[in-house]
This record gives C-alpha cells, sequence and structure tokens, in this order.
C-alpha cells in the first residue's frame, strides 16, 4: 500500500467486519476515495472491530481482498479499531472523572415506557443522581443546548441531544466500548480532518460531535453522501440481503457507483479498464452533483443498464 508525507486533508473509510462489502458500501468506499485523492491527500483504512459478536468470520480478510481488487489504496498500515482499546477506556475515564459520564443499570425493559424520537428511546436521566446496579452501562451526559454543523452537502443541520436523544451508551452493559466513542477516539488519533459517509450515519453526527467538544478534540468536516436503496426504498445493507460486491466487472462496478454518486462518466468509460476508471473520476470528480440528494435507488434509470449481477 502507499506511505507518504503527512497531508492536509485525511479522510478515511471505516468498514466493520459483518459481511462483504455490498453495493452500498462501494459507493460510500469510491466518495470518500475519490475526495482525498482529488485533494492529494490521504485516504486511511480502518476496521471497526470492536463488536466481536456482530463479526462474521472471514469479513476483514473479504473485505481487504475486495478493496485490493477494485484498486483502492490507502495510505500506512490497515487500522484496527480494537488495537486502540486502551485509548478509548483512556477517554471513557476522563468523562467519569470529570462527572460527564456516569453508570447507568436500565435495561431495555426498565425503559419501555419512556418516550421515543426520531433517533430511539429517548433516555429519561433515571441513573443520573446514582445507580447501585451490579451490572452497568456508561452513559454520556447531554445538555440542551443544540449542536449544529454545516454539512458538505445536506446544508445546516442541528439536534438537541438532551431532548431527541437523552444521555446516551458510550460503553455498553457487557464491557464493549460503543460505537459513538470508539469512533470519535479513533478520527481524532488519526488526525480525519473531514467525514465521508452515508446520510444514515447523519443523525450520529452531533452525539459524536458533542463528545469531541467534551474530549477537546478537533471536530473534522462531515460530507453525508445519498444512501443507495433496493426498490422498494430500504436501505441497501448486509440486513436487508444485499449481495457482496462482483470480483469481476470491477471496472463496470465503479462505474455504477460514479453513476450512482451523480458523477455522469461518459457511456465510453463503462468499456474502460479500472485504472483508466480510477484515473477520469478522481480528475473529474465533483461532490457538489449530489448537493441535497438524500437516496438512489438501484432500479434508477441512469443504473438500469449496467445493475445486472451488481447486487
Amino acid at each position: 500500500m502507499l506511505t507518504s508525507e503527512s497531508a492536509a486533508y485525511v479522510g478515511r473509510f471505516a468498514p466493520s467486519p459483518t459481511g462483504p462489502l455490498h453495493f452500498g458500501s462501494l459507493v460510500a468506499a469510491v466518495a470518500s476515495y475519490l475526495q482525498a485523492k482529488a485533494r492529494a491527500g490521504q485516504w486511511l483504512l480502518r476496521i471497526e472491530d470492536i463488536d466481536p459478536p456482530r463479526e462474521q468470520s472471514g469479513a476483514t480478510e473479504a473485505i481487504l481482498s475486495a478493496l485490493e481488487r477494485y484498486g483502492f489504496e490507502w495510505h500506512g498500515d490497515i487500522i484496527y479499531q480494537s488495537c486502540s482499546r486502551k485509548t478509548h477506556e483512556a477517554a471513557l475515564q476522563s468523562l467519569l472523572d470529570r462527572s460527564l459520564a456516569y453508570p447507568c443499570g436500565c435495561s431495555r425493559r426498565d425503559l419501555a415506557d419512556a418516550p421515543r424520537g426520531p433517533l430511539g428511546t429517548i433516555y429519561p436521566g433515571t441513573c443520573r443522581d446514582g445507580c447501585d446496579a451490579a451490572e452497568t452501562a456508561i452513559r454520556l451526559r447531554t445538555s440542551d443546548t443544540p449542536i449544529s454543523f454545516l454539512d458538505g452537502l445536506q446544508g445546516l443541520q442541528s439536534q438537541d441531544l438532551e431532548r431527541e436523544s437523552g444521555d446516551f451508551v458510550v460503553r455498553r452493559r457487557d464491557g464493549l466500548i460503543a460505537y459513538h466513542l470508539a469512533v470519535v477516539v479513533d478520527d481524532a488519533i488519526e488526525g480525519i480532518t473531514e467525514v465521508v459517509r452515508g446520510i444514515d450515519l447523519m443523525d450520529s453526527t452531533p452525539r459524536q460531535i458533542w463528545l469531541q467538544q467534551l474530549l477537546g478534540y478537533r471536530i473534522p468536516d462531515y460530507i453525508h453522501i445519498p444512501v443507495i436503496t433496493h426498490p422498494n426504498g430500504d436501505k441497501l445493507s448486509k440486513l436487508t440481503g444485499a449481495a457482496g460486491i462482483p470480483a469481476n466487472n470491477t471496472a463496470r462496478a465503479l462505474v455504477a457507483a460514479l453513476i450512482a454518486l451523480q458523477q455522469e462518466p461518459p457511456e465510453d468509460l463503462r468499456r474502460a479498464e479500472q485504472s483508466e476508471v480510477w484515473q477520469w473520476a478522481i480528475e473529474n470528480w465533483r461532490p457538489e452533483a449530489m448537493q441535497g440528494q438524500t437516496a438512489v435507488s438501484t432500479d434508477s434509470e441512469a443504473l438500469a443498464g449496467i445493475k445486472n449481477g451488481l447486487w
């Protein structure tokens, strides 16, 4: 893989090893890769392997093999999130020491009658003033000050965490570090300057910005690209039966990803070599073409001509 001196721009792709890469994953990888390459920046690869119960045997190897086959080139060594456990725990302890986080013994059954909002259950603060349960999660205190950020494609976003989610979990009852804390710590360690990912994760961003503020981290820029959906509108994902990206016809699949990203590749690029596809994509990358778009269906007219066998 590539190595280089530090660059002003540092992006990343961070798949979880819960299954093979599908077309939606490929689109996200292509978008983050092109954003970094078009800016002569670094593109890091991080395997988010901190949830063993959800991980699938052989998934990490399958993901790495697919990325290499499709011509992705990352800077430095592959980063395994599990290797940052001590740093995650140090950040958690910092929050606890400053009373910004606290133990919570509430189970899902305990919260069955709690109000719900767009982000799910709104934690009512049951354990904020103390908890004597033997088995606990750790929750982060929230406030009623809105968290706002300007998304590169979707515009101004704002969330009142206390009202819309309540205090949220940063360490699970089983002792595993929760996603929000792990991703924030790792982005800080790696010097990520911009996060490019699917719009399905945009509701998570204010919680992550809140953590960044409390931990004194630099807040990266954010770009949330449209999610890829099945014809029925469901997000293309492992849970909804999305197939892995093909081992063959990689150039054709990359062109399909560019079409999904509204890049309008020329017709003859469908018959080009993989290296030619990447060259065209880097030289002609226009993320603004996706401005305000939230979803792209796999049965859209633009994708219909090349979708067979891709997903």
